[in-house]
């Protein structure tokens, strides 16, 4: 390994980024302590900001070392696209008319399922809604479910625990649910066309355990907290009027265009420009559409965007050197702390490897997907429109840590076992 200053400086200011996501609240105590400056640690002190903001020092160091042109050239070597689309496809999926959709859709399932209203409800909502992000793409199905979830179950004074178990089944769940297809999910993205994985590959490979993993998982936790969930009243969607039917399908036309042309920004954003545009036209069917956050969770992915790409010099060959069993497990810890699109991408770029090293690795990815709010590029997305739900309006960096654990060796017990 020969890594340039530019690296060892990228690395340097990843690994203080890893630190600031789980020192938040630090930031918030700062805030109390200084008034007069607690505009500053309250930005700093929100997750979707921190890669983003390590990103602008590294941006800053570039631009003051070596120019206005290096800086642009570094700028411009970088690929944007996925952070773009997940603002895209944040504020287009959390528009009311598909969210009404989205829960006719759930409370007609959910009747199908012998258990009390609630629990059947979030039994349908953890399942169906991360397998349909194999269709959808992951990031629309975390922003439906997430959005459902904090509508049907966390406006609701539920408990701490059910709200860290969900939102930890969610998080894993939509990281494996995307694997049926071979184009939704941002880990299998980068290696699918390289090594011609197909639909029906990822169905026979990957696919039915993701499924099964999912099932297990939204069971447990259904069963888990069976009680609560039941006596849970819902009755929120019945105060806002039903949207009109070509208001409806409009928005389902934008989403389609948005995710059939998810690695085009030009037309996506072109499509996301003309939505907004729409959705201000008929304003009383819309609730307030999602900009801020949906900027602010692409903003923490452009960050991971810049600083993951220089942690190429250590994590390639490292994912060279394992052998299958300690690649998958390793994987799944480093997805952790990197983002997993990124963790496939480095080793598709590993020649010569046989079809046990690409399962494991990718298979690894998708499962530790979960882990933490960087680990999957959809999980920002979840955390942004669900931190308000929790004390000090964040997740707990280690809560989240812990309920994701056992859904996360369910998928282990998946992908190994089966």
């Amino acid at each position: 390994m020969n890594p340039s200053t530019l690296e060892i400086i990228g690395s340097v200011l990843f690994a203080i980024a890893l630190i600031h996501t789980f020192s938040a609240k630090f930031f918030e105590k700062l805030a109390h302590r200084q008034p007069g400056h607690a505009g500053v640690w309250h930005l700093l002190a929100e997750v979707e900001v921190v890669f983003g903001f390590w990103a602008m020092i590294l941006v800053l160091y570039v631009l003051l070392t070596q120019g206005k042109d290096a800086m642009a050239h570094f700028l411009d070597s970088q690929n944007f696209t996925e952070p773009m689309f997940v603002f895209a496809i944040m504020v287009v999926a959390g528009s009311r008319p598909i969210l009404q959709v989205a829960l006719r859709c759930m409370r007609i399932m959910a009747a199908l399922v012998p258990l009390p209203r609630g629990a059947s409800f979030y039994l349908v909502t953890l399942s169906l809604v991360p397998l349909l992000g194999s269709f959808i793409t992951e990031p629309a199905a975390m922003t439906l479910g997430a959005f459902i979830l904090y509508d049907r179950y966390y406006t609701k004074n539920i408990s701490t625990r059910l709200k860290y178990a969900t939102i930890g089944v969610l998080f894993v769940n939509v990281s494996i649910g995307g694997t049926l297809t071979p184009y939704a999910a941002p880990p299998i993205l980068m290696v699918a066309g390289k090594w011609n994985w197909d639909l029906a590959f990822m169905l026979t490979t990957f696919g039915w355990k993701s499924a099964i993993a999912v099932c297990v998982n939204a069971l447990g936790a259904t069963l888990l907290f069976r009680k609560e969930l039941a006596g849970l009243q819902h009755e929120t969607q019945s105060e806002r009027a039903p949207v009109p039917l070509p208001v409806i399908i409009a928005h389902l036309l934008f989403l389609v265009g948005v995710v059939v042309f998810a690695h085009h920004p030009a037309v996506f954003m072109a499509l996301l420009l003309f939505f907004i545009g729409f959705a201000h036209a008929y304003e009383r069917h819309q609730d307030c559409l999602i900009l801020r956050e949906g900027l602010m969770v692409a903003f923490f992915l452009a960050g991971l965007v810049v600083l993951g790409g220089l942690q190429k010099w250590w994590l390639q060959d490292l994912l060279a050197g394992l052998s299958d069993t300690t690649l998958y497990f390793g994987a799944t810890a480093l997805t952790a702390i990197t983002d997993n699109a990124a963790l496939t991408y480095l080793g598709s770029l590993v020649e010569g490897v046989d079809d046990a090293f690409k399962y494991a690795l990718v298979s690894g990815a998708v499962t530790g997907g979960g882990l933490t709010v960087i680990a999957n590029a959809p999980n920002p997305a979840g955390y942004s429109i669900l931190r308000t739900a929790f004390e000090d309006n964040a997740v707990n960096p280690l809560g989240l840590l812990a309920a994701a654990a056992l859904p996360t060796l369910v998928a282990i017990c998946a992908f190994r076992l089966l």
